[in-house]
């Protein structure tokens, strides 16, 4: 428990105390301990800074946190195969999630892993802005949204080959009469 209440994605509830309608706001920026999301397509890397931005508010059943988390992203775009930088995009989410008390209705009447609990008055973030991050990433990233990726028959980038690039393709059948009328000029 030591190790948990140092953490920086750890927040002492204490002084909400159990009185519905108290809140407070943390800010603060945490390291990413792994790699949330798939590295190689689309993650916040490992150690990355996350900036987290949280209301906690007291109620009835236990803390209420509702918040913003920017993080960045590297990957790989899906379309032309080129890098996702971290330094140039990032992911922003919001969430909202209640945390309760122990010995509440809440607690008692849903399973464990329907609902965050508080321990020792403690929330751990970490959890929370995980799901919310993983969820946010897009399931095909682009470098830009207007990629143009890559050329299907000879794998260059679009973007690089130019408007008048293009290939020369002729069906099997006519290939016969293509060899019966070339020309000198054609060789």
């Amino acid at each position: 428990m030591s190790e948990q209440r140092n953490s920086p994605w750890v927040v002492d509830t204490r002084e909400l105390g159990r009185r519905p309608g108290l809140s407070r706001r943390a800010e603060r920026i945490v390291e990413a301990r792994d790699a949330l999301g798939v590295e190689g397509v689309i993650a916040v890397p490992k150690g990355a800074k996350i900036e987290l931005d949280v209301l906690l508010e007291s109620v009835v059943e236990g803390v209420l946190v509702t918040g913003a988390a920017v993080a960045p992203v590297a990957g790989e775009c899906s379309r032309c195969l080129d890098p996702i930088s971290a330094d140039e995009h990032d992911v922003e989410v919001e969430f909202t999630e209640l945390f309760a008390y122990p010995d509440s209705i809440t607690e008692e009447t849903t399973d464990s892993d329907e609902v965050f609990r508080l321990v020792n008055d403690n929330i751990d973030l970490e959890p929370v802005v995980r799901d919310a991050v993983v969820l946010a990433l897009p399931a095909a990233p682009l470098c830009r949204e207007d990629c143009p990726g890559l050329c299907p028959d000879c794998g260059g980038r679009w973007a690089d080959l130019g408007p008048d690039h293009r290939h020369e393709t002729i069906d099997p059948r006519w290939a016969a009469l293509t060899e019966r009328f070339r020309t000198d000029r054609d060789a």
